[in-house]
């Protein structure tokens, strides 16, 4: 069962929001045994939810920002998860030091997209699944233009979700941030 929003401790830390992490794990296809990368880890919401899906695996949750590698930490502990290993850098540091991977998960790169799409890329298996969450169009953009310059088969999608709130005695849709879901599987 996936864990509900409010029950993650985030601070000023932005986090990937349930449904958008139902379907990045979903486009990871993670095992019980996966081994992982979320690259801009942030709250490890992403990292928390693919360590329990995969309880005999290892997840590498990478986050630049003190603050949010705080976070990780405490959510971590909160959550119970043993599997999850921080690692503070600014990627793609820190990612040449990570074994091979079944799969990767990019939810923030610092502007370094490119490469570390690259160095991600190196580290996964054949069949391996990199997915990338984007919510600028300038990261889609980047993106899709580098899967295409480096002859890597993608799918992507957008999705826009929408959640009622109640107010006062109403049903009210409020929309959340439109996210770009890019999957490359290395072949």
């Amino acid at each position: 069962m996936m864990i509900d929003d409010e029950k993650f401790l985030r601070g000023d830390v932005p986090m990937t929001k349930q449904e958008i992490r139902i379907l990045t794990l979903a486009k990871a296809r993670l095992k019980l045994d996966s081994v992982v990368a979320d690259v801009g880890a942030g709250t490890g919401s992403i990292s928390i939810e693919a360590a329990r899906l995969a309880p005999h695996g290892k997840i590498f949750a990478i986050e630049r920002k003190l603050e949010a590698v705080e976070l990780i930490r405490r959510n971590v502990e909160k959550f119970s998860v043993s599997n999850v290993e921080i690692i503070c850098a600014a990627a793609p540091n820190g990612l040449e030091t990570l074994p091979t991977l079944d799969a990767a998960i990019v939810g923030g790169s610092g502007g370094k997209l490119r490469e570390i799409l690259d160095a991600l890329y190196g580290k996964l298996k054949v069949g391996g699944r990199l997915v990338i969450n984007a919510i600028t169009l300038q990261t889609t953009a980047t993106a899709l233009e580098h899967c295409r310059a480096c002859g890597w088969s993608y799918d992507a999608f957008q999705v826009q979700i929408t959640r009622l709130e109640r107010v006062g005695r109403y049903d009210m849709s409020r929309a959340l941030n439109p996210v770009t879901i890019v999957t490359v599987e290395k072949i």
